[in-house]
């Protein structure tokens, strides 16, 4: 996996670009790839800053938010409803058509939890 680099290397980068240097020899000389080095510099001379950006994270999930009032009903009406069910019925109703993973984050950032029943019971002679 990719790891952020130290914000001492980019300003040496920086730092030996703005003394007159390439950015392909900084990047050469400093251990980094010219691409990389490039970057670095078109964002200190249009943001004025060095610090990483935001990684990852989630993006598309808030686009489920407008049909909370809905989810929330179908949970009330049917509690056995897994997260595939909750998508198809919202699919039907308003056309979006969620992943499972959308609606599981939807769950998850609101603190919304439910059980599901059991679809047996428990034995007798199962470990408490």
């Amino acid at each position: 996996m990719v790891r952020t680099l130290s914000l001492d290397l980019r300003e040496r980068v920086v730092g030996a670009v703005e003394g007159g240097s390439s950015c392909r020899a900084a990047a050469e000389r400093l251990g980094v790839a010219a691409s990389t080095a490039i970057r670095w510099v078109r964002r200190w001379r249009e943001r004025g800053t060095l610090c990483a950006g935001t990684r990852g994270g989630n993006r598309r999930s808030h686009r489920i938010d407008p049909h909370r009032e809905m989810i929330l009903a179908l949970i009330e009406e049917e509690p056995d409803l897994t997260l595939i069910e909750i998508g198809e019925r919202l699919s039907a109703t308003t056309g979006y058509r969620p992943a499972r993973s959308v609606v599981l984050k939807f769950f998850i950032r609101h603190d919304i939890t439910w059980k599901r029943s059991p679809a047996t019971r428990q034995s007798k002679s199962a470990r408490t």
